[in-house]
């Protein structure tokens, strides 16, 4: 009986796989020791006043773990394509994160990408949850692929400033509309156009239009972008620009409406394979475009006095790979610069506002076959005049954070972090 009925499952399972063209089961484990360190300098207002007694001029902090997605980030997924004639197939692809170092992190959900395609010789139209236009040149133009302890600093930057303004509505995370982004209606080029390519994608904000809230619906949580690229042989060049839609709280002193607040990214990235080496480099800027809003008194009446603001993050990497037998050596240097609107320059000569982060990585790659490696990474980071935006207050990973003190203020100064792992896929 348990074998007749074994039979019919394996019949019931053929039949399925036999309606589509393809249904892939696939997936990446990775796991490695990683350590992380940061230290942060105390700072004094004044530059020539003395530090306080007995306050410590600079905290460390450490942490040792064992993590996942070190090299290639850990998932599941299910993909398939059905051959519809003429040309024409449908897809689908779920893909969900795991924390294979606890296990606590399974198929709850398919928030790494959740989408349905309809594709023929006019290209694709991508329905659902995927990578944003902008965030592709961050990855694909990293020799270590926005993974680990080597993830780029224009990477962390662009995650902790989507972080620090938060997610988007319905429980978004808090990096979305940078490296992914939900609701999204995505048209991609078709692949035969002699190595061009590019997409167009338009995520939807799907919050509530109120007639008694001043200029709803909120904006907050919109993404337009587009990426187009060409990639011949060794070459491949790629430019992207979108804007996510950020608006927030309520305007002051009103009881109702939004704070209009949008990241416009701009990113051009390129690669070039020499055969012994291959070459890697982006340029980024992010424009936080923002209102600030304050009230004011004229002639004894208030009133709201908006004003447009533009801070800049300005990026670049320069990276390589190089192999060696089984084996792959990767370096990458990256920095991003902080400047804040002229309207917010301080009014003295030792500090402008500004701040930098620096960042340096390099890695070895062994490959014991196609679907198993052991890695190591080193990085890097060096952060001048943190102080004036956290944002600018990268860490290599982990949860160490930078030490701070009740009363007193410390600016980040650098972090440190490395990975020893393994990661098989299948």
């Amino acid at each position: 009986m348990k074998k007749s009925l074994v039979a019919l499952a394996a019949l019931a399972v053929a039949g399925v796989a036999s309606a589509q063209s393809s249904v892939t089961l696939f997936g990446v484990v990775d796991a490695a020791v990683s350590g992380y360190s940061t230290k942060s300098n105390l700072i004094v207002a004044n530059p020539f006043a003395i530090p306080p007694f007995g306050v410590p001029g600079s905290l460390k902090r450490s942490q040792t773990a064992l993590s996942n997605s070190g090299y290639n980030s850990s998932r599941i997924g299910f993909r398939g394509t059905e051959d519809l004639g003429g040309g024409l197939a449908a897809s689908f692809w779920l893909e969900a994160p795991i924390t294979n170092d606890d296990g606590k992190g399974g198929i709850s959900n398919f928030a790494r990408r959740s989408t349905v395609s309809l594709s023929g010789g006019f290209g694709e139209i991508r329905l659902g949850r995927d990578y944003t236009a902008t965030f592709w040149n961050d990855t694909v133009f990293d020799p270590f692929g926005t993974n680990g302890v080597g993830s780029s600093a224009i990477f962390r930057t662009n995650v902790n400033l989507a972080s620090v303004h938060g997610g988007a509505p319905n429980g978004a995370a808090g990096s979305d509309s940078y490296v992914r982004t939900s609701n999204a209606i995505a048209y991609f080029l078709p692949p035969n156009l002699g190595g061009f390519y590019g997409q167009f994608q338009y995520a939807l904000h799907e919050n509530v239009k109120s007639d008694e809230v001043l200029n709803s619906p909120s904006k907050r949580g919109r993404y337009v972008g587009g990426r187009f690229g060409y990639a011949n042989g060794p070459l491949d060049v790629a430019a992207a620009y979108g804007i996510d839609t950020k608006d927030g709280a309520p305007l002051p002193g009103l009881a109702s409406g939004y704070s209009k607040d949008e990241l416009k990214t701009f990113n051009l990235g390129a690669s070039y394979d020499f055969g012994p080496v291959k070459l890697f480099g982006e340029i980024s800027q992010v424009k936080d475009a923002y209102d600030r809003n304050q009230s004011l008194t004229l002639l004894g009446l208030p009133f709201i006095y908006t004003q447009g603001l533009s801070d800049k993050y300005n990026g670049v990497l320069l990276g390589a790979t190089v192999p060696v037998g089984p084996g792959l050596i990767r370096a990458s240097y990256s920095q991003v610069k902080f400047k804040p609107d002229s309207a917010l320059v301080p009014l003295n000569f030792y500090n402008d506002g500004s701040a930098r982060a620096s960042q340096f990585a390099v890695g070895y790659v062994h490959n014991l076959s196609k679907r198993t490696a052991l890695y190591a990474t080193l990085s890097r980071i060096s952060i001048k005049n943190g102080q004036n935006n956290s944002i600018m207050g990268i860490t290599t990973g982990g949860s160490p954070g930078y030490g701070t003190i009740a009363g007193q203020t410390y600016a980040p100064k650098s972090a440190t972090g490395y990975d020893f792992g393994i990661r098989h896929a299948f």
